[in-house]
């Protein structure tokens, strides 16, 4: 690909460290310069630098998704990548700009696990030393790649439950060291890195698409990908996909800037992010991106699809783009027969986590409800209640009892799954016409932290 005058390496950014730039005006007072927001070149540029460093990875069309949307839909696989993940372009393509000084200094970086990971391989690929902060909640798999990758050259403190909290202390490392941040979204540079996706999926498909949906976290790939085709392509579409308990970005737009979310659903842990960056959405806002929000348990029913049928280990994160198209399809605006390409973001899942994937998938599907029930304290009970209150194709996924012997009943929590959502008005129908007391549940209740 050939790309305009000036697209080859622009002039070294300025990094943060731990000792901050400062100016000062004809009157002393602070300089405030405004963001430098990234542009097309600087996406240009990062494709050529790191031609050879990431893997072009495939796009493929899905049958799965075309039948389901009449779209001609593609999957751009970067959970192909080295690291399992997109965050390799824009961590390589920052850290492989410090000069000799900075390197000297070694880099910090606070990640969820996949922007680690990104950081780790370029530190290995560029003999970098490097610090890498991580919340709690970090998947072990994703923190023993992080070391593998690392192959020596970083080290890994975890702490915290977000990746703000990684962030925070991330920050303090570098103000007592000296060390070079490398952002996992908020740089020009990882914004750059990041937003060579776009220029990938152009060169595969030979065309624009009509529509290119982007997971959402902090913002980075999305802003990336929107300034480089807004410039180059600007028919493409571009829309960013939130997990609806970490909607930071949509967030943003509706206060005009980034702010704090009080609370956070950190089950997609790759996008979950309490505050998008100030670059990240100048961009969005700036090029009027529209976003949508997807429940954590319509992403798992995703997840499960794309390994059950496509044959494909994603993340959370990974699966928030496909998961969007089919949850939001109404609201997407597809025409028949367009070009749709979802970015499938990673593959780093950890295994032990897909009980609690099928689970939410259930709850979402609205096939497994909970319930207290009252079981009368007299042999034949729960014969009745599995014989005449559960359906043919209900099963007890959960029968959790306590025997009161001073009581006429006796309480149990009873997890239900049924054969098919419609059930569920016969079965509530039936809990009505027993002898036992039963409550159910609801899905937004407090409670179900318990269970789900």
């Amino acid at each position: 690909m050939t790309f305009p005058r000036g697209a080859h390496p622009r002039r070294r950014p300025t990094h943060e460290t731990g000792v901050p730039s400062s100016g000062t005006s004809a009157d002393n007072g602070p300089v405030t310069s405004p963001p430098t927001l990234p542009t097309a070149l600087d996406v240009e540029a990062a494709y050529v630098r790191l031609r050879g460093i990431v893997r072009e990875t495939p796009l493929q069309r899905s049958e799965r998704l075309s039948a389901r949307t009449g779209a001609n839909v593609w999957v751009k696989r970067e959970d192909l990548q080295p690291v399992r993940s997109y965050k390799v372009r824009g961590a390589y393509n920052l850290i492989a700009q410090l000069d000799p000084d900075q390197r000297g200094h070694g880099v910090v970086a606070a990640s969820a696990g996949n922007h680690a990971q990104g950081v780790a391989y370029a530190c290995a690929r560029l003999d970098h030393r490097g610090r890498i902060y991580v919340p709690g909640t970090t998947p072990r798999q994703k923190r023993d790649r992080i070391i593998a990758l690392g192959q020596g050259r970083v080290e890994l403190i975890v702490g915290g439950d977000t990746y703000d909290d990684a962030y925070a202390a991330c920050r303090a490392d570098a103000a007592a060291t000296g060390a070079v941040i490398v952002p996992a979204f908020d740089h020009v540079d990882t914004i750059a890195g990041q937003g060579t996706l776009a220029i990938e999926v152009f060169q595969q498909l030979g065309k624009d698409p009509d529509l290119l949906l982007v997971p959402v976290g902090g913002g980075g790939m999305l802003a990336g990908c929107a300034t480089w085709l807004a410039a180059r392509h600007p028919h493409t579409r571009v829309v960013g996909a939130e997990p609806a308990g970490a909607a930071s970005m949509a967030a943003a737009l509706d206060a005009g800037g980034p702010l704090t979310l009080a609370e956070l659903e950190t089950f997609v842990d790759g996008a979950a992010v309490r505050k998008v960056g100030e670059l990240t959405f100048a961009v969005v806002h700036d090029l009027g991106l529209r976003l949508v929000a997807v429940d954590e348990g319509r992403i798992c029913t995703e997840m499960l699809e794309l390994y059950q049928t496509d044959g494909v280990i994603a993340e959370p994160a990974g699966a928030l783009a496909s998961a969007a198209l089919l949850d939001r399809l109404a609201d997407l605006d597809i025409a028949p027969d367009s070009d749709v390409v979802v970015v499938l973001s990673g593959g780093n899942n950890d295994v032990s986590r897909y009980a609690e994937v099928l689970e939410r998938s259930l709850v979402a599907e609205g096939r497994k409800h909970y319930f207290l029930v009252n079981f009368p304290q007299e042999p034949g009970a729960l014969r009745r209640f599995v014989e005449h209150v559960l359906g043919p194709d209900d099963d007890i996924a959960l029968f959790e009892y306590v025997k009161r012997s001073n009581r006429d009943t006796g309480p149990a929590l009873v997890g239900i799954e049924l054969g098919d959502s419609r059930d569920l008005a016969g079965l509530l129908e039936r809990m009505a016409a027993s002898r036992m007391v039963v409550e159910r549940i609801p899905a937004d209740s407090p409670f179900y932290r318990f269970l789900v």
